[in-house]
């Protein structure tokens, strides 16, 4: 699309300002076009940039066990990303041994779907796998997985309830893991105690994966970090990303260490952590984020800087989910509306916070409303 963007509040490094944006050839352009779209009343915005989300399960898997068209899934996600504003989004996919859609199977079968989607979608679409750390029999297939699809990101994860089985009880929730993993609890129980009992055999195994992965330019990142301990072990394996620090003091550690933190956007929206960790929005306030991510819930994204932009400003709190993203992940060509970065922007009703517009590479993914009689 070839046109500019007048009357809006545009979004600058410094704030709000009432500029003119010109479009042509899905970049942010310099010399005016021949086509005008009065935008006035509205915001314009860098397109977000979702740095992690698994709210796309819902799609894929309507109800538990009910998964049959990945395509038509991926399609579902794709449509409530652009209705969010989102124009990049890094799918959180698991490879774990709590099994159902968190499974090696549905791992494969969800790439095998994404790679066979490649190139239909106006949003990009990435996906970082999870891997979970215990899983010592898994380490070559997951890898040979990772290069079959060429995953570019690749976080740790440790999920194994270590705390109740070295004290001999019975790890909580049990019964219900085993059921969504369709084994019976003894088994699965089983299974855990196997995991437990082999740890001192991870971290060399891990040494020898992350080199692998590192090798072929893989960006690393840890999840739920407790402490500057488990920060300096992450640091160690070049995990250069601290996805969701549970406590103040991981935060600060992966920072003073040169890690991105990346907090959880639902965080921020509920005033405080589901489950008693650090506050995202104090860690944010204390310049201890480099970036938000929906985790569960992609409207959350926008929420979330809205509300922090009373604190820190809207340039800050917005840069939260598109240039600080796009600084983590190595996305060069978007992230703000300067001048010959991709035309990925996002218009905003700023008295509803809704989203009117999503363009991503020029082109629009969604559009409704007044905003879209002006284009159209």
């Amino acid at each position: 699309m070839q046109c500019d963007l007048t009357g809006a509040q545009i979004l600058r490094p410094g704030g709000l300002v009432p500029d003119v944006v010109s479009l042509s050839g899905g970049v942010f352009v310099k010399t005016p076009q021949n086509r005008r779209i009065d935008l006035s009343g509205y915001w314009v915005l860098p397109g977000i940039i979702d740095i992690h989300g698994d709210g796309f399960e819902r799609h894929l898997a309507p109800r538990r066990g009910a998964v049959k068209n990945l395509d038509a899934g991926l399609v579902a996600t794709e449509a409530e990303l652009a209705v969010n504003g989102i124009t990049t989004a890094v799918l959180a996919q698991f490879y774990s041994w709590e099994g159902g859609m968190r499974s090696p199977e549905f791992a494969l079968a969800f790439l095998s779907a994404w790679s066979n989607m490649a190139g239909q979608f106006d949003t990009d679409l990435s996906v970082q796998l999870r891997f979970e750390t215990h899983m010592l029999d898994h380490y070559t297939q997951f890898y040979d997985l990772v290069c079959r699809f060429q995953v570019r990101y690749v976080v740790f994860n440790d999920h194994v309830p270590h705390q109740a089985l070295a004290a001999g009880k019975k790890p909580p929730r049990l019964t219900g893991q085993a059921l969504k993993s369709g084994r019976n609890p003894q088994e699965h129980l089983r299974l855990l105690a196997e995991m437990h009992a082999r740890s001192a055999e991870v971290p060399a195994a891990l040494q020898g994966l992350s080199r692998r992965l590192q090798a072929r330019h893989t960006l690393l990142g840890s999840h739920d970090d407790t402490d500057a301990t488990a920060n300096a072990l992450a640091r160690g394996l070049g995990a250069m990303i601290c996805e969701f620090p549970e406590t103040k003091v991981a935060a600060e550690a992966a920072v003073t260490t040169q890690r991105s933190v990346v907090l959880g956007a639902p965080n921020v929206v509920r005033g405080g952590s589901h489950n008693g960790n650090v506050s995202a929005a104090d860690l944010a306030r204390r310049n201890l984020c480099a970036a938000l991510a929906s985790d569960y819930h992609y409207p959350s994204l926008r929420f979330a800087a809205l509300a922090l932009a009373k604190d820190i400003g809207l340039a800050r709190a917005w840069g939260l989910i598109s240039s600080g993203p796009a600084r983590i992940l190595g996305l060069s060509d978007r992230g703000s509306l300067e001048i010959g970065m991709r035309g990925d922007f996002v218009v905003l009703d700023p008295d509803s916070q809704r989203v009117m517009a999503t363009f991503a590479k020029g082109r629009p993914s969604y559009l409704t409303g007044a905003v879209a009689e002006r284009f159209l």
